[in-house]
């Protein structure tokens, strides 16, 4: 369906919807929607000040709109299960949770206070481990979940001798790594959903190449000669002709989301351009990452490093 846009979005009143990272880019857009379709969004960040910024513009362009802010910090294990826990107090259904947040690209190897490279830590193992507490009210509001991957996933490899990377640190590869496990997770998920009976619709969506901060505000662009270069040549010449803005970035999203007509277990994308830009729809997976046996030991492993498991 080449031509879907939000106005193909069905009604979301009454839903209540999750998204990580929702305080600015394709997941501020992302949520913005949600809540001008009816939903209940929270925005779901570490940020405080930028998530309540956020959630003014929102409200300025929806008045009615029924938003509120959680703090969640997915590169810290402990801030995964505080954020979980408030919601099982609560008891409320979860209909949709977007699993957008992420790092990209760190130049040089970080270590979170659980002691795993932050790029799969912040990317991937909070996501699972996020994914994993709320499965009761997911189950319960019979949820679409959708994991966030990209492009770079066809760059990645699961190193499951040493997911953390304690050797060889390179960017590129960590971070197509944690992309990879994204849209391997969410494959994996929706398999044992099914067998499971957790009554889950997993998808997974890419935002093509997307005009957010994630690149200009990364740290591999701190010194003042690439700051000059991306802003005076790359970002005004050669950026807008292989990309496409933040808020067509999160068609994909959007659509995994909402549409009834996406089975779970699907792959959507930008569909121009070697799937840089252009209209949702289909998107391909690299063979590594549809390889079920790596999936499940990934799974296995996640389960062991993050001392979660899905009920």
């Amino acid at each position: 369906m080449t031509n879907w846009t939000i106005a193909n979005i069905p009604d979301q009143t009454g839903k209540l919807a999750i998204v990580t990272g929702s305080n600015s880019g394709t997941g501020f857009e992302t949520a913005l929607v949600l809540a001008q379709k009816g939903a209940k969004v929270v925005i779901a960040a570490r940020n405080a000040r930028k998530a309540e910024d956020a959630i003014a513009r929102i409200r300025a362009a929806v008045p009615s709109a029924k938003v509120r802010f959680e703090a969640l910090d997915l590169s810290r294990q402990a801030s995964v299960a505080e954020f979980a826990q408030r919601f099982l107090d609560d008891g409320k259904p979860i209909n949709i949770l977007v699993n957008n947040a992420g790092v990209m690209m760190l130049p040089t190897r970080e270590v979170t206070e659980d002691g795993f490279e932050m790029q799969l830590a912040t990317n991937y193992l909070g996501h699972f481990a996020l994914t994993a507490r709320l499965l009761p009210l997911l189950h319960a509001g019979k949820a679409r979940v959708v994991q966030l991957s990209s492009i770079a996933h066809r760059r990645g490899q699961i190193r499951l001798d040493d997911l953390n990377w304690t050797h060889g640190y390179e960017p590129w590869p960590v971070y197509g790594q944690s992309k990879l496990a994204m849209l391997m997770f969410g494959l994996e998920l929706d398999r044992r959903s099914a067998a499971n009976g957790w009554g889950l619709t997993s998808v997974v969506a890419h935002p093509g190449y997307a005009r957010t901060g994630l690149i200009e505000n990364g740290p591999l662009v701190r010194s003042p000669i690439a700051r000059a270069g991306l802003r005076y040549i790359f970002r005004p010449l050669i950026e807008p002709l292989i990309s496409h803005s933040a808020a067509d970035g999160a068609l994909p999203i959007l659509m995994a989301a909402t549409d009834p007509t996406i089975q779970g277990g699907a792959y959507l994308g930008a569909t121009q351009l070697n799937e840089l830009k252009g209209p949702p729809g289909p998107a391909k997976a690299e063979p590594q990452a549809l390889d079920a046996d790596v999936a499940a030991r990934l799974w296995t492993a996640s389960e062991q490093m993050t001392g979660v498991r899905f009920a």
